[in-house]
């Protein structure tokens, strides 16, 4: 896959790389990233000499036919893990194990501690169930990691990509062996990942936003709801008031 997709990948959005040593030749490492767009994915394990795998939902293996089977191979090809996300705790519990898994192997393991792709191109809240669970499980170093303009590349919804050069910007190996045997510590795991996420805004510069990106896409959701509300009422209204105006024209 990497001659596949990302020899051409590299060809054709020519992605600048920063801090490419800061990736250990072997030994296991978690990649800690901001995510943006859904090439996130293709572009970072892309510009690695190793492998990174990430995890996915699961029904991007599971969908039968013959593209459902086509599907499988190519996600399982890019080093994705399926994910059964059917039930909120066994979904998370299941990634954590994926991520043991595979830095008990010795390789790397990306994640997003956002949980989701940002809705807004800003930076938000890390969820602390996954990314801090496993490094303090692990003992694993966190490498954080910011992709550059990938959601101008590849916006929500648009299926062709746009011919640009995305930026990577990789930092210096996070290390919590200090909370080691505190993994189920809620306020370890929090500090843990607020640290995480102040690290990738650093490399990102993106604008920091305080709550859970999930709950940012029910706000906009939300309000882009109301506003098609407001708009039918108030296209309502209007024939109301006109056909008021012809009765009323028509009255003797």
């Amino acid at each position: 896959m990497k001659v596949a997709i990302g020899g051409p990948l590299k060809v054709a959005f020519r992605p600048w790389v920063e801090g490419l040593e800061n990736i250990p030749d072997e030994g296991a490492a978690i990649l800690a990233s901001n995510h943006l767009s859904f090439s996130d994915s293709f572009f970072l394990p892309a510009v690695l000499d190793r492998k990174v795998t990430f995890i996915a939902k699961a029904e991007y293996f599971t969908t039968p036919g013959v593209k459902g089977k086509l599907t499988a191979a190519f996600f399982k090809g890019v080093g994705q893990l399926p994910v059964d996300r059917s039930g909120a705790r066994g979904a998370g519990e299941a990634a954590i194990k994926s991520g043991i898994d595979v830095l008990e192997r010795g390789e790397l393991f990306g994640i997003y501690p956002e949980g989701t792709r940002s809705p807004d191109g800003r930076l938000y809240r890390g969820k602390p169930g996954g990314l801090a669970r496993v490094a303090l499980a692990s003992g694993a170093p966190v490498i954080p990691v910011a992709m550059i303009d990938t959601e101008k590349i590849q916006p929500p919804g648009k299926v062709m990509p746009k011919l640009m050069r995305p930026g990577i910007r990789i930092g210096k190996p996070l290390d919590f062996s200090r909370y080691n045997g505190m993994e189920h510590d809620r306020f370890v795991l929090r500090a843990v990942t607020d640290e995480v996420m102040y690290e990738i805004m650093k490399l990102s510069g993106q604008e920091y936003v305080d709550i859970y990106a999930t709950a940012a896409k029910r706000q906009i959701a939300d309000a882009a709801k109301a506003d098609k509300d407001a708009e039918k009422a108030a296209e309502k209204a209007a024939k109301a008031a006109l056909a008021q105006a012809e009765q009323e024209q028509t009255s003797p």
